[in-house]
């Protein structure tokens, strides 16, 4: 816990005062991160995003119209992906994808003795390997988020149109009456939450690295395994604090 507080605070640190310091940020790392993090995993979110969409909306109808409320499926589903599965789904990916790939990259240079080798040579591995990841992860995944809140409720509309039989002109109008900045902000606030875990986790991780190609292989997973605990601990954490106030 004291080695990721200290990384989230050196990269701010170098981040404002990088080029004081005659070590900027470089925006060409951060743009190489953002393509790796965001623009490449556009395509399983759609997917994922979209899946679950439609399966929030069947199961909605299925259970509601029970009560003969089948229509109110639209509260649902609106509140339920905007404010919860959106960010999470999303933050479970980028995890799987990026939080591993970092804490591979970094266990590798760890082994290799690259890190140290930067050092030598007065280039701070914190500015210089974590910086550009967690400004990347900040931007993106929240960007996701939004992407993933637009597919998911398309793809439930598609189903519930069909379904019930109205216009998606209609489905929209309620949606869009349904929810406020606040509802959207909630799911935003937790992703840029979930953005500083998944980079912590997988460059702590990645440092940790013991024992060679399989130690790499290790801490890949343990990447992980901790940093969806951590995403799925801070959810509930967030939701419980924040329906409270």
């Amino acid at each position: 816990m004291g080695f990721a507080v200290s990384l989230v605070t050196d990269s701010v640190y170098w981040l404002v005062m990088g080029k004081r310091r005659g070590q900027r940020v470089r925006p060409a790392p951060v743009a190489a991160e953002m393509m790796e993090i965001g623009v490449r995993a556009i395509p399983i979110v759609t997917l994922l995003s979209a899946t679950i969409g439609v399966m929030l909306a069947i199961q909605g109808i299925y259970q509601l119209r029970r009560f003969g409320a089948e229509s109110q499926v639209v509260l649902g589903v609106a509140f339920g992906m905007t404010r919860e599965f959106a960010p999470l789904i999303t933050g479970i990916l980028v995890a799987g994808r990026s939080g591993s790939a970092l804490a591979a990259r970094l266990g590798t240079m760890t082994i290799n003795q690259e890190v140290d080798a930067l050092r030598v040579m007065g280039i701070q591995p914190v500015r210089f390997l974590v910086v550009p990841s967690l400004l990347a992860m900040l931007v993106m995944l929240p960007a996701l988020v939004v992407w993933a809140d637009l597919v998911s409720l398309a793809a439930a509309g598609l189903y519930v149109s069909a379904e019930l039989g109205i216009t998606l002109e209609s489905y929209f109008q309620q949606t869009l009456a349904l929810l406020g900045p606040g509802d959207v902000g909630h799911g935003l606030a937790k992703s840029a939450i979930f953005a500083v875990l998944v980079t912590v986790v997988g460059i702590v991780d990645g440092s940790s690295v013991e024992g060679g190609a399989e130690g790499v292989g290790r801490v890949t997973t343990r990447a992980v395994v901790h940093g969806i605990t951590a995403i799925v601990l801070v959810d509930m954490l967030f939701a419980l604090v924040t329906t409270r106030v």
